[in-house]
């Protein structure tokens, strides 16, 4: 589904991330970790075609990866930082806007269970500005899940989040994971990796230092940044 091949990436004389090889398979959850610097967002970005690799190809379902190709853009969604949204619409319009791009089935009844799953049913008529950050987290959360996808990408979608909207966040991405969509997610915290991820990869200054199943990689009493 996801294929990063010989992938780097430079800006000037520093060099950030790989040269790495990633090959996400359809339906698989693969969890990146590493502290701030070590390359996941921008791993993110170039997989989700919005920066260009200094060396190496990056091409999802056989196509080149871009963010411009309306063949990839309609089966993508990126839940990234900054927040991606629209300072005069409110919740709702937020998701109906949504609906109606994807033309997504019933969508009155799925952005109502949306704002249900993610509370926020009675902030549907909030701006953003008038929103907590946890809950503008929560409405993009429920955007990007709204829609139909073959691929999510997440760039720490856990923040802002308290611990009990992590544990929601954990089951509405096992949930798209068993229906088949493919998950790349960049994230800090190993609980979150450990529920989700098939596989997960350690970053560090942009080299990829372990690479396995979550219960091999990840010990079962620590949550935060891997060591």
């Amino acid at each position: 589904m996801l294929i990063l091949a010989g992938v780097s990436r430079a800006y000037g004389e520093q060099q950030v991330l790989g040269p790495l090889d990633l090959d996400v398979s359809v339906g698989e959850c693969v969890a990146l970790l590493g502290r701030n610097g070590s390359g996941k967002s921008t791993l993110l970005r170039l997989a989700a075609g919005r920066e260009e690799p200094s060396t190496g190809r990056v091409a999802f379902d056989g196509l080149p990866m871009s963010e411009d190709d309306p063949r990839i853009r309609s089966r993508v969604a990126v839940v990234g930082d900054p927040p991606a949204c629209y300072p005069d619409l409110t919740v709702r319009q937020h998701l109906e806007l949504v609906a109606v791009g994807h033309r997504v089935p019933e969508p009155q009844a799925r952005i109502d269970l949306a704002l249900q799953t993610h509370r926020l049913t009675g902030r549907a008529a909030a701006l953003p500005a008038e929103l907590s950050s946890g809950q503008l987290q929560e409405m993009l959360l429920a955007a990007a899940l709204l829609r139909p996808m073959d691929l999510l990408l997440l760039d720490e979608p856990e923040q802002r989040l308290d611990p009990a909207a992590r544990e929601r966040l954990a089951a509405r991405l096992a949930e798209r994971r068993a229906a088949g969509t493919t998950l790349l997610l960049a994230t800090h915290h190993r609980a979150l990796a450990r529920a989700v991820a098939d596989r997960v990869l350690v970053l560090d200054r942009g080299v990829v230092t372990a690479e396995g199943p979550p219960g091999h990689v990840l010990p079962e009493e620590a949550d935060g940044d891997p060591a």
